[in-house]
């Protein structure tokens, strides 16, 4: 009912589009703004609950798991699993000792790991599967991203690899990656992931077998030519492995078991942290001046962490001008916002009114900075905040801060001063939870869901279920108290 629903909408705005022309007066153009802001929100929340999920929570709850149980299984089970996988693969996801090895540690040892990297998947698996798709490679090579880098683009070896692929300097220049002061390609994934194909597929050409590219990958080909040899010119990865370095031994066994539990982390009873964000309620602009990351945050009133974590490509938080044009990843709706402003984007960096800030030098602390004068406190605005979460912490109105301040809008930028009755402040950040005996309670918070619930506290949403058997759970509603333990 809900895509039918997304499917009126733009049906509506099609044939609102094709009316005859006539005068357009102002209060017609913000209608007009209206609707494409209505149809932004309807897409963001298609692709929001219909990115796909998987069948996890089903088969928790055919499996009747508990919230912290961690299943064990046969090693007869972990072939036969392994067995369908590979029916489905051009992989070699051997069975043996080492393999169920590590896929027992992984099970038991690995499984917040796991958890974390199936949520950050939501961001990148559909964008890898396409580059793999358009290169002709196998969609498992996914996973690999999962071994080098746990999923996070900026994350940096001893060695120096860099990136979700973990590309060393000379190969990411190899293929195509550039480095400046600013800027480095092998933390931009779409870029990075493109040349890891392009990389795998040369190394698959050479020892057409994957799970020597696999080592390939990891060693160098140097050091697996050498292993060959060694070897008496073997040509299998298992038969080779003794005589690779001790990393690389272990290498392809963790890919095997990280492509197993991320495929069967139902079963295992692991459930995906909440994604904040899918891939495609992502959209692009590219930008023709240099612009700080802070503008646009003040700009769209938007995090600034939020803007560097979909841009990792960017070293200090700046985006030059250059030619071709940089561009930046935001959600749809912010980079629709910010076609509209993409002017006043310029006018503001170019005023120099917002500048980088300044690295915090104490990381414990927490509580927005407030100066006491009279019967008034100045509020600094801390990334994140609004002037309505603002006003909720000093139990006052968005109005009155507006009037005491002379605001003509509700935008407020980080680090600004604001004026603000004194009263009791509440600073709590975190969600609100009660407790009640033995019994524990979250209050439903705006943007909740049952399932957000649910993964917040590390659950299924049937567990949750039984523990809320009167709970409407496609009707909940803010401050709603919803049993957690």
């Amino acid at each position: 009912m809900k895509i039918i629903g997304i499917l009126i909408v733009l049906l509506w705005s099609v044939n609102a589009l094709a009316q005859p022309a006539y005068s357009w007066t102002k209060e017609d153009s913000l209608k007009g703004e209206q609707m494409i802001k209505t149809i932004e929100q309807s897409l963001d929340y298609f692709y929001a609950e219909y990115s796909p999920e998987g069948d996890y929570d089903s088969i928790i709850e055919a499996l009747n798991y508990e919230k912290d149980s961690i299943p064990e299984f046969s090693d007869e089970v972990y072939c036969e699993r392994l067995e369908i996988m590979n029916e489905m693969s051009p992989f070699h996801l051997d069975c043996n000792e080492t393999t169920l090895s590590t896929i027992k540690f992984f099970t038991r040892r690995r499984r917040g790991f796991a958890r974390v990297v199936l949520g950050r998947s939501k961001l990148y698996f559909d964008m890898f599967e396409a580059k793999l798709a358009e290169h002709n490679l196998p969609i498992e090579l996914k996973y690999l991203a999962v071994i080098e880098s746990g999923l996070r683009p900026q994350v940096k070896s001893r060695a120096g690899a860099l990136g979700l692929w973990q590309f060393m300097y000379a190969t990411g220049r190899m293929y195509g990656l550039k480095e400046n002061s600013y800027i480095d390609q092998r933390m931009d994934p779409a870029l990075a992931t493109d040349a890891a194909c392009r990389y795998l597929k040369k190394l698959y050409e050479i020892y057409n077998d994957w799970n020597l590219a696999l080592a390939a990958y990891n060693a160098g080909p140097g050091n697996v030519n050498k292993a060959i040899r060694r070897s008496g010119n073997k040509l299998t990865y298992w038969e080779v492995r003794p005589f690779l370095p001790r990393e690389t031994q272990g290498y392809v066994p963790n890919f095997i078991a990280a492509a197993y539990l991320l495929t069967y982390h139902a079963e295992h009873n692991i459930i995906p942290k909440e994604a904040k964000i899918r891939y495609p309620q992502l959209d692009t602009i590219c930008l023709s001046k240099g612009v700080h990351f802070s503008t646009i945050s003040k700009l769209l009133s938007m995090e600034e962490e939020e803007i560097e974590r979909l841009n990792p490509i960017y070293k200090k938080n700046y985006i030059p001008k250059t030619q071709p044009n940089q561009c930046i990843s935001l959600p749809l709706q912010k980079v629709g916002e910010l076609v509209t402003l993409e002017d006043s984007l310029y006018a503001m960096e170019a005023s120099g009114y917002v500048k980088e800030r300044p690295k915090q030098t104490n990381s414990n602390s927490t509580k927005p900075k407030t100066t006491v004068a009279g019967s008034y406190t100045y509020h600094k605005v801390r990334s994140g905040e609004t002037l309505g979460t603002i006003a909720g912490k000093y139990r006052t109105t968005v109005s009155t801060i507006q009037r005491m301040n002379g605001l003509r809008s509700t935008k407020i930028y980080v680090g600004q001063r604001l004026k603000v009755k004194k009263g009791k402040t509440t600073t709590t950040y975190k969600p609100k939870t009660t407790t009640s005996g033995t019994k524990k309670y979250y209050s439903v918070r705006k943007g909740d869901t049952f399932g957000k619930i649910a993964q917040r506290y590390r659950m299924s949403q049937s567990q949750l279920k039984r523990l809320n058997p009167r709970i409407n759970i496609s009707r909940l509603s803010i401050g709603q108290k919803i049993r957690v333990k």
